[in-house]
């Protein structure tokens, strides 16, 4: 099998006559952190939606393969049975569920209950506060706790490939840093991750490798950390 996870070539994604995504391509192998950032509106949350079948109508064209296999056809919920998970814009948790019973909806494509049980262990471990809260509903807890709660639950499904749209967004300066604590941890243990990002240093910080999306174009791409030091990136995106 090839060292690629996930491959997009010419994506292109039609509103009525708003051309949202305008022909992309990028890919992400295997163990790769791999970002796409880009200003509010540039395509990069339609982008992932694409990729995971939870697009709105629309007319997309292109070719998205998952491990060697296109997803043209692919339903969202049989894409967790294919080990993709993403944590959606905006958390998606379930507010009237339990913590506990949330992290158990991330695991329900898995019946061995030990395992699960260890994991649900291990990510209290992680994230302190969830665990003492965790019989709270999942609507109770502030936007950095959801956050933690989304990202846990998605990773109790195992992924080989892990999709984050904005993980950032809304949460308070140390929320934000722990947040990405976490995701340098969780690309160190081999999980494959494609993250959608605003915040454009931090991103840049923890990937292997960066897209830049501009009006719906990917108008660079390279080596994160060359992309950090790059003027136009910090000139655009960085505030240098």
């Amino acid at each position: 099998m090839s060292d690629t996870i996930l491959k997009v070539s010419g994506l292109k994604v039609a509103y009525g006559g708003i051309k949202a995504v305008k022909g992309i391509d990028l890919e992400v192998g295997k163990g790769e952190l791999v970002t796409l950032i880009g200003a509010n509106g540039a395509g990069k949350t339609t982008t992932l939606k694409a990729i995971t079948g939870t697009l709105p109508a629309c007319s997309v064209e292109g070719v998205i393969s998952y491990m060697g296999t296109p997803l043209t056809g692919v339903h969202s919920f049989q894409m967790v049975e294919k080990k993709l998970a993403m944590v959606p814009e905006g958390r998606g948790v379930f507010t009237r569920m339990t913590i506990h019973e949330n992290l158990l909806m991330g695991a329900y494509t898995r019946n061995d209950k030990a395992g699960i049980d260890a994991d649900i262990e291990k990510w209290f471990s992680v994230f302190p506060r969830l665990k003492e809260r965790a019989a709270a509903m999942a609507g109770t807890l502030s936007g950095g706790e959801q956050q933690m709660l989304a990202m846990a639950r998605a990773l109790m499904s195992h992924p080989n490939l892990l999709l984050l749209d904005e993980p950032s967004m809304g949460l308070s300066p140390i929320m934000v840093e722990k947040i990405f604590e976490v995701i340098r941890d969780v690309s160190k243990q081999g999980i494959t991750i494609l993250l959608v990002e605003q915040n454009a240093k931090l991103a840049l910080e923890a990937a292997h490798r960066g897209y830049v999306m501009d009006s719906g174009a990917i108008i660079m791409t390279g080596n994160a950390s060359d992309m950090l030091h790059d003027p136009r990136v910090q000139a655009a995106y960085l505030g240098e």
